[in-house]
């Protein structure tokens, strides 16, 4: 009776920490923010509480499946293809940990990466990574700024001109601040950086600024550019985190897929 009984609390709690994670995914909506990241996680929370409360019919079901050589070959290619999954994963995971944060030891030129700009306004995350770069700044006078982004889809300016105004307002020298104004990606943000450092006399060796989720993906890229790369990261809302860890496990999936 008790073994039952303690079967039924852990039962209880699984679907509730099940439920508790589809909204996780869910909230961002609340903020406008829709993207595969917080689809991926809703479906798969949602598809884990199914499971979890129709369990047995579900066990049932593997069984009948189990029980012939087709089925045995089908779950077992499902099985391997969700380890490498949760493999990919967790090794994405440790390495986004890993350059979350990694400043340089001798300060370099800050390449602040683009973001959403809602007219002439930095959206909230960038202005996150904007206030990471102001401080940057402020610590190492001696420093340029690259703030790199273009004009997109409802932006009155490019997110770059949107970024300069912010940092000259906050009191960073107009003269230190360099912009690049054409990039649609990080690929072109990083690309077209570069361009900026080499006529402009600058080593290639860049201190990254954009989200601490977004740094090893930037890392990469960088790398494949020739470039020498560190990061500072913006703060992002603890809220939005888990949507967009996700979506980076997806655009670094993708980005493995084009170097093979």
């Amino acid at each position: 009776m008790m073994t039952l009984s303690i079967r039924t609390l852990l039962y209880d709690v699984l679907l509730l920490l099940e439920l508790g994670l589809f909204f996780v995914f869910f909230a961002p909506l609340f903020l406008r923010i829709f993207n595969a990241g917080n689809l991926f996680g809703m479906a798969v929370s949602a598809i884990c509480f199914l499971l979890t409360l129709f369990h047995r019919p579900f066990g049932q079901l593997l069984s009948r499946i189990w029980g012939n050589l087709c089925g045995k070959c089908v779950l077992s290619i499902l099985a391997l293809l969700l380890t490498a999954g949760i493999a990919f994963a967790g090794f994405c995971s440790v390495k986004m940990v890993q350059y979350y944060q990694n400043p340089p030891q001798t300060p370099c030129t800050v390449v602040v990466l683009g973001c959403k700009v809602k007219g002439t306004v930095p959206s909230l995350m960038l202005q996150r990574r904007l206030e990471a770069a102001k401080g940057y700044l402020q610590q190492h006078p001696e420093v340029s700024c690259i703030v790199s982004g273009g004009k997109g889809t409802g932006e009155d300016i490019s997110e770059a001109q949107a970024m300069k105004t912010y940092l000259t307002a906050a009191g960073i020298a107009a003269d230190r601040i360099l912009m690049e104004d054409r990039s649609t990606d990080t690929h072109e943000n990083l690309l077209f950086s570069k361009q900026i450092l080499e006529q402009q006399g600058l080593p290639n060796r860049i201190t990254i600024l954009t989200d601490g989720f977004h740094q090893y993906r930037a890392h990469r890229m960088a790398t494949e550019l020739g470039l020498e790369s560190w990061s500072v990261s913006g703060k992002t809302r603890r809220i939005l985190i888990p949507t967009y860890w996700v979506r980076e496990w997806m655009a670094l999936f993708e980005q493995f897929l084009g170097m093979a």
